[in-house]
Parts: C-alpha cells; structure tokens; sequence
C-alpha cells in the first residue's frame, strides 16, 4: 500500500514521509504526529499533489493503517479529479500551458529579455518566450502570468462595478489554495492569478461574484442574482471552474 522514505522529530510533531499507490499513479503520503491533534484528520494536499494524515503522538501505526485503507476510496475519488502527473503541463520548452484557455507552447531563448507572450492570428493559442537560464524558467511563467492576470481582470473589474455602482478598496493578485476569489468585508478584492489559464468568460464570471460580493456579502438568492445580472453565463462558468479547476492548480511553478 506504502513504503517510507524519511521520517524527522520535531519537539511537538513527528513527521514520516510515505508514498501512497493508488491505481493510477503513486503520490507522497506525509504522516504527521501532532500534539496538538485530539483525533486522525485526512486531507489532499492543494492540487492533487499529495495525502497529508495528521494524528495524534500516541496512535498505534495499526490504527494509522486502518484509518487510511478506510478512506481509500475515498482519496481515489478525489484524486481522480486530477490529472495523472504525465498528462499535468510540465514547464519546459516546447510544452504548452494554457493562457484564456488556449495552449501557448512555451520557446526558451538564450540573453536577457521579458516574457513575451504572442497569440497565434486566429487567436486559439499562441507562444510564450522565455529568456534567461532555463533553470528559473517556471518561475518567469509565473510572474508573466501574473501580470497578465492584472491586466485582464482590471478592467472586468471597473465593469462590473460601474454596475453595481461600488468601487473596491484595492485588488490584489495571491496563489490562494482553497479560493479562487474573495472580497473582504472592507473592500478589498482578492484573485488568484492562476485563473489567467481559465477562458475568458470563465474569468469574468469570477469578477462578477467577487464583485457581487461588494453588495451582497453572502451567498443569499439576492448574491446570485446579482451575480447573474453581471454575467448572464454565471452558472455554465461556474460548473466549467468546478470542473477544471483542480487542473491549474496542479500546474507546479516551482
């Protein structure tokens, strides 16, 4: 089921690093002994990329085991949601990645220079360049994608709130795990930048809800109104994100 590879103490946690075979793939299996855990706690790691089980320091490794085979079926169903790591876009020249829903094979030039991202005339893909050493070419993408992703949604943003006749405190563009968006209770709007990889109508859907948000800090019949008031397709964009969402997350820019 699991072998180990490592294992390191800490004062209040011990931590045993596994790996977990699934009937698709294997993935790291990370154990965690916490003093602070009152009971055995699974989670899946953000984007498919592992199993974290946290339990308490004194539970037998019998327990750990049945625990785990008892929901295996369950982390099978969830994983299932994600790509099998060979069919996850890997950044590396001549790949693709996907920028509003459309693949951008990735060039690397050798110099210095910005990320250039060029669409192809009939604008179902195109190509990203990427200059500089090849080692910290991830991490170029990232940043690129970034402000791309500032350039896109400002404007969706100014849109939808010339509507709702609301203007947020600020805009912010994070690597979130668990949300795609958010809007706090003082106005600031918040976007993962990752959903510059979604198609467009999927990104203003995202807008739209966030910026409900400005008005309606809720998920109530009013929010979603709102919500479709601004986008019309809000729940076919809603369902694709859902769907497809796991994906870009599991894209590693590291």
């Amino acid at each position: 089921m699991f072998f180990a590879s490592n294992s390191s103490d800490k004062s209040l946690l011990k931590k045993l690093q596994l790996t977990l075979q699934l009937s698709d793939r294997s993935l790291p299996l990370t154990i965690v002994r916490s003093a602070r855990a009152s009971r055995l706690t699974l989670r899946i790691e953000t984007g498919g990329k592992g199993v974290r089980v946290t339990v308490p320091p004194t539970t037998p490794e019998t327990e750990v085991t049945n625990f785990i085979e008892r929901y295996r079926g369950w982390i099978e169903s969830r994983i299932s949601r994600f790509p099998p790591p060979q069919d996850t876009p890997m950044l590396k020249p001549g790949a693709a990645i996907p920028i509003l829903g459309h693949p951008y094979r990735i060039i690397h030039q050798e110099g210095r220079g910005n990320v250039t991202i060029i669409p192809d005339d009939d604008g179902k893909g195109g190509k990203i360049i990427v200059y500089g050493d090849s080692r910290y070419l991830p991490r170029h993408i990232r940043e690129a994608l970034k402000k791309q992703a500032a350039l896109i949604i400002a404007p969706l943003v100014k849109k939808h709130c010339a509507v709702v006749g609301r203007t947020p405190v600020s805009i912010r563009y994070k690597d979130t795990k668990s949300r795609w968006g958010s809007c706090s209770a003082d106005g600031h709007l918040s976007f993962s930048w990752r959903i510059v990889m979604a198609p467009i109508g999927v990104i203003d859907y995202l807008v739209a809800h966030e910026t409900a948000h400005l008005i309606e800090m809720n998920h109530s019949s009013k929010f979603w109104s709102l919500c479709e008031k601004l986008c019309p397709r809000t729940k076919e964009y809603r369902a694709w994100l859902k769907r497809n969402g796991q994906t870009l997350h599991a894209i590693d820019f590291e």
